[in-house]
């Protein structure tokens, strides 16, 4: 059935970085949670500010969006640099918090990640920059949005910055000694745009989480009603409509190769709302004759945030209708139709993921929750159900990438980056610096680990792998005494 055993939940490191080791083979879900810099301009009640957020139910910020400037990672306003910080802030109350910047979106479209990538040249010139201004700022990582990548040679040129990235970040955390920066992407759901732009099996090795846009599957540009973002199809559609769904989405991504304990399931905080041809046609696939009214905070027509739909749901005579096939409810008022998520399809979004093992969710976004209370169940009822629910569940890891192979797998280990770990084939022996010590060394056999002296004054050289004269190797001039 949908309930699984319940784990005790694993002790947690408190580390400064705030990064959380884990046990072997599984971790808790991720839940990654978006945050937009225009939600600080909205009116009134609508105005987010970081300090709003409840740092203890994302694992993961993401501020959307940064842009790029002469092909480098670069604020987008003026007021960025204050808002990184209130945002970098949050980890005063969550120290396990990571915090990433996401380049590009919807707006900012193809084109500049097209540029980017036409220039070796310019691409690594970005990459390192990117780090420099990651650091800079204190972000644990980068999320790619480059919406979106068509045609051959755009596919090539996503995989080759994913990979220098990839490589990159690898190899600062190597020199730095700080814990990597984390590599994420935001990627379509639908299966045309997947095997339009994305080689599946290749961006994979390269990034820590896949980000599934499932939402948007149906908006104003249609002239019919169809639901933001349903779990499963109507029986009755046609064979293309059934592909329209959150379940065909998810899935087409695992069929393509992606890795379940990567991807992140997009959990949508808002609805998509229509006007209606025929107030007696209200049922999904009923003509639309284009966008629902703005919302009073969000201001985009055919758009509402989910404290804006509770208004909606609020007034007289609307109707509340809860689509047993897709999974979802909706809700209408003489010619004004909105479809959305609330607490129980998320809930119900949150069984189906646990049943089919994904590594956690992408909230879209946090500004739109319920943040102040105002429609009576507290706040942030949504990210508050979709945390209930994920609690005690642990994602399987087993996927085994070229960058999987180092640490427990897919962990972010809290460990310092001098310790030594024995990962050795059996029967095979190495040597590894003692960083404490300059008379002893490490020695991996297979996966046991043995701290071995130097003879008297003598000291291990890691060049050569042999104790050696101390004046041989590098800070370690005068041996240290041993420790009696």
């Amino acid at each position: 059935g949908l309930r699984r055993k319940v784990q005790k939940p694993v002790k947690k490191q408190r580390i400064k970085s705030g990064l959380v080791a884990k046990e072997q083979n599984t971790r808790p879900a991720q839940v990654f949670c978006y945050l937009t810099s225009w939600s600080a301009k909205r009116p009134g009640a609508g105005k987010f500010l970081p300090s709003n957020i409840d740092p203890k139910l994302c694992t993961h910020v993401v501020y959307a969006f940064a842009t790029l400037k002469d092909h480098k990672l670069s604020e987008a306003t003026d007021d960025d640099p204050e808002n990184y910080e209130q945002v970098i802030a949050l980890r005063e109350e969550n120290p396990d918090l990571q915090i990433l910047l996401a380049i590009g979106g919807w707006a900012f479209g193809s084109k500049p990640f097209k540029e980017l990538t036409s220039n070796v040249f310019r691409m690594n010139q970005f990459v390192y920059e990117a780090i420099d201004f990651l650091r800079d700022y204190k972000f644990n990582g980068l999320d790619v949005d480059w919406e979106y990548p068509r045609g051959a040679e755009d596919r090539a040129a996503y995989v080759n910055l994913l990979r220098e990235l990839r490589v990159a970040f690898e190899g600062e955390a190597k020199s730095s000694g700080q814990p990597r920066l984390l590599l994420t992407a935001a990627v379509p759901a639908s299966f045309e745009a997947i095997a339009a732009g994305y080689d599946v099996p290749e961006i994979s090795k390269y990034l820590d989480f896949i980000n599934v846009m499932t939402y948007d599957f149906h908006g104003q540009w249609e002239r019919t009603v169809g639901h933001n973002s349903p779990l499963f199809p109507l029986e009755a559609t046609t064979g293309y409509q059934k592909k329209l769904t959150v379940d065909f989405s998810a899935r087409e991504w695992v069929k393509q190769g992606a890795p379940k304990e990567k991807l992140l399931i997009g959990m949508p905080t808002y609805g998509r709302s229509f006007e209606l041809v025929n107030e007696t046609q209200f049922d999904i696939g009923a003509p639309a004759s284009g966008g629902g009214k703005a919302g009073k905070f969000t201001n985009e027509a055919g758009f509402l945030s989910y404290y804006e739909v509770c208004t909606f749901l609020a007034a007289e005579n609307t109707t509340l209708v809860w689509d047993s096939e897709q999974q979802v409810p909706f809700a209408y008022r003489g010619n004004q139709w909105v479809g959305f998520d609330d607490e129980r399809s998320l809930k119900t979004k949150m069984e189906w993921l646990k049943e089919q093992g994904f590594g956690g969710i992408m909230v879209w976004s946090i500004d739109m929750d319920d943040f102040s209370g105002r429609c009576g169940a507290g706040k942030y009822p949504l990210l508050n159900s979709l945390n209930d629910e994920l609690k005690d569940y642990k994602v399987e890891l087993e996927y085994e990438g070229p960058y999987e192979s180092h640490g427990p797998r897919g962990a972010y280990t809290t460990k310092d980056p001098h310790d030594v770990t024995c990962e050795e084939e059996d029967g095979h022996i190495s040597y590894h610096k003692d960083w404490n010590d300059c008379t002893h060394y490490y020695m991996c056999e297979g996966e046991r680990k043995h701290h071995m002296p130097c003879p008297a004054n003598l000291v291990f050289n890691p060049q050569e792998n042999v104790c050696d004269w101390p004046e041989n190797v590098e800070g370690c001039h005068e041996p240290t005494e041993a420790p009696a």
